[in-house]
Order: C-alpha cells, then sequence, then structure tokens
C-alpha cells in the first residue's frame, strides 16, 4: 500500500486559472475599495504590472511552476519594496483586500486557512515604516 501522493496548494486551489481570478479580484478592491485608498496610492496608476507580477510571484509561493524566478530572479520582495512607504495602514488595507479576493476564489475555508497566515507574516515583513 503506497502513501496518497501529496498535492501543492497551488494545484489543490485550481491551479493558474484560480491564482489568475485571486490576484485579479485582489487588484480589482484594492483600486476601489475606499478602505484601501492608502495601499492603492503607493502602487502605480497602472496597476497591470503589478498584477502580472504578483501572479508569477503567488504561482510559485504556493507551489506551481516558479514563473517569477524566471522572469525577475529571487524575489526580494522586501528590497523591491522598500521605495514604497509601508506603514501599519498600508499593511492591514493590502491584507484586507487580500483576504477578500481569496474569500471570492478559493471557496475550501481549510485552504485558505493555510494560506492566510504566512500572507499575514510577510504582509508584517514588508512593513517598512511605523
Amino acid at each position: 500500500m503506497s502513501a496518497p501522493e501529496a498535492i501543492t496548494l497551488y494545484e489543490a486551489i485550481g491551479g493558474a486559472a484560480t491564482v489568475e481570478r485571486l490576484t485579479g479580484r485582489f487588484y480589482a478592491l484594492m483600486d476601489t475599495l475606499p478602505e484601501a485608498a492608502r495601499c492603492r496610492a503607493i502602487h502605480p496608476k497602472d496597476l497591470s504590472g503589478s498584477e502580472e507580477k504578483f501572479r508569477d510571484y503567488l504561482t510559485g509561493y504556493l507551489g506551481g511552476p516558479p514563473v517569477y524566478v524566471e522572469k525577475h530572479g529571487h524575489p526580494r520582495l522586501r528590497m523591491r519594496h522598500m521605495p514604497a512607504p509601508i506603514g501599519a495602514d498600508e499593511r492591514d488595507e493590502w491584507l484586507l483586500c487580500f483576504r477578500r479576493a481569496l474569500e471570492e476564489t478559493v471557496p475550501d475555508i481549510r485552504l485558505r486557512a493555510v494560506i492566510m497566515p504566512p500572507i499575514e507574516k510577510l504582509a508584517y515583513h514588508m512593513q517598512n515604516r511605523s
């Protein structure tokens, strides 16, 4: 009797299609929610490049192909985001958008419960202003 084959979070949530819906919804929320205005303000006017990079990053982060690394090298997220003033408000607004987008695109509460804690930890790590 063999052990069941493990699958990645990327596969479990539905792969590329779900990551695309998740990142699309995330940026739509950031772009339209009044309560995300400070987070939106530190992003470029055109969010398409940010959305593409985030989609590529999440793909690899969740266990899919390492698209971001292939295109851009090591993520070095904190270094790349250092020019943006990320305080507690921006961090919390980013998390609000991500949490809502995740809830809307990943129906399985157990998968969301696995994905969200490290994302929250990452968001706190990205904060670079008091």
